[in-house]
């Protein structure tokens, strides 16, 4: 009897008794995993599934963890200084050697699934529908107020980044900013790379009008 089964995205025509090489398994070495997803039974009795034979399987033990041959990947640009790349890789395999094909009853075998080492269990928040592109787009963070601070941000041009830069520079209050003098503006535009932008936004201006909106 022979059994065609799937795994690691490819399919295996197997009987037991083979030995394969296949995308790794989270198993160690020594263990019996079942193959649940068999694709067909050969024999006297051929079953065909649709697509899989219910209640069949295959069971094999893992004989180790071991590296496939070095691939070479070899990038040639053209028209760019004829750079070229070459990379190598060696894919992550398990061998396994099939020691049982079960025609039915493999549900309650007792024999651990094989699972692919890069297959997490899926989390309530993986079944969760997943959202719309508009609705994933995080709105951008505001910076917290100083402890009895203002909240900066209500300054034109001033956004979250900028409102720490200030915080950190000492201005936690619109009235320090209504209180400016040229010669203050001149330092503050230095001191954080502002380049005119205090005077070009009328920082001084609104800090006036919402500082008396407080009052």
């Amino acid at each position: 009897m022979f059994a065609v089964m799937k795994t690691g995205g490819k399919q295996y025509r197997v009987a037991p008794g083979d030995t394969l090489e296949i995308e790794k398994l989270a198993a160690e070495a020594g263990e019996t995993v079942q193959f649940n997803d068999v694709l067909m039974l050969g024999g006297s009795n051929p079953v065909v599934g649709a697509p899989f034979v219910e209640g069949a399987a295959v069971q094999a033990e893992v004989l180790g963890q071991i590296k496939g041959e070095k691939v070479i990947h070899f990038v040639r640009r053209r028209r760019k200084h004829s750079s070229k790349r070459t990379k190598g890789h060696r894919q992550q395999l398990t061998l396994v050697k099939v020691t049982e094909i079960l025609e039915k009853g493999a549900d309650s075998s007792g024999v651990k699934a094989a699972v692919g080492a890069g297959k997490a269990p899926r989390t309530a928040e993986a079944n969760a529908p997943a959202k719309s592109a508009a609705a994933t787009k995080s709105a951008p963070a505001k910076a917290a107020p100083a402890a009895g601070g203002d909240d900066l941000t209500k300054l034109s041009g001033v956004g979250p980044k900028l409102a720490e830069k200030l915080q950190s520079a000492g201005v936690t209050s619109f009235a320090q900013i209504a209180g400016w003098t040229e010669e203050d503006v001149a330092k503050m535009d230095e001191a954080l790379s502002f380049k005119g932008r205090i005077e070009r936004e009328g920082w001084v201006e609104q800090a006036k009008a919402l500082a008396a909106e407080k009052e």
